[in-house]
């Protein structure tokens, strides 16, 4: 196996449901189209992390890029709070959360913005990545889950 998507185990779910493991639009599509598993209201300038119940395993010099989809951003006013999302090979299955990918969206609007179960929100693209000569790394293996710096999430979860 290279890579892919699976569900989460059920001790890592958030909503006691599976997501909806992405699927590529049409043949040529370069991302996989994560989908929202619950309905989620967002109020004006707010955070909300939607957790989608799905993990994604690939090779060890790999990278899942999570950008988020055109029409949520000029439609909807919302955006990715760290642009681009990083989901590192090392997240998957991970002892605090087993990979469960985590999506953080802000309403820029000043309207109140809805997303709908089942509605296609990021798009993920698996990248190699190259390393430096002489490469160093601060840990050896990855012991945190969300934000991998064990840092507490500060925002609203769905």
């Amino acid at each position: 196996m290279k890579r892919g998507f699976k569900h989460v185990t059920i001790e890592a779910l958030h909503y006691e449901k599976d997501g909806m493991l992405p699927k590529r639009a049409d043949d040529r599509s370069a991302g996989y189209d994560f989908y929202s598993p619950i309905d989620v209201l967002f109020k004006p300038n707010q955070t909300v992390i939607i957790w989608t119940n799905i993990k994604a395993y690939m090779l060890r010099d790999e990278v899942l890029n999570l950008y988020v989809r055109s029409s949520i951003a000029t439609k909807k006013g919302l955006k990715l709070v760290n642009q681009v999302g990083v989901i590192d090979s090392s997240y998957y299955g991970n002892e605090d959360n087993d990979g469960n990918i985590g999506i953080a969206l802000c309403n820029t609007s000043d309207r109140m913005v809805v997303i709908q179960e089942g509605e296609r929100i990021v798009q993920g693209i698996f990248v190699k990545y190259l390393t430096a000569d002489n490469d160093s790394v601060i840990h050896k293996h990855r012991s945190g889950g969300f934000g991998s710096s064990n840092e507490k999430e500060d925002v609203i979860n769905g």
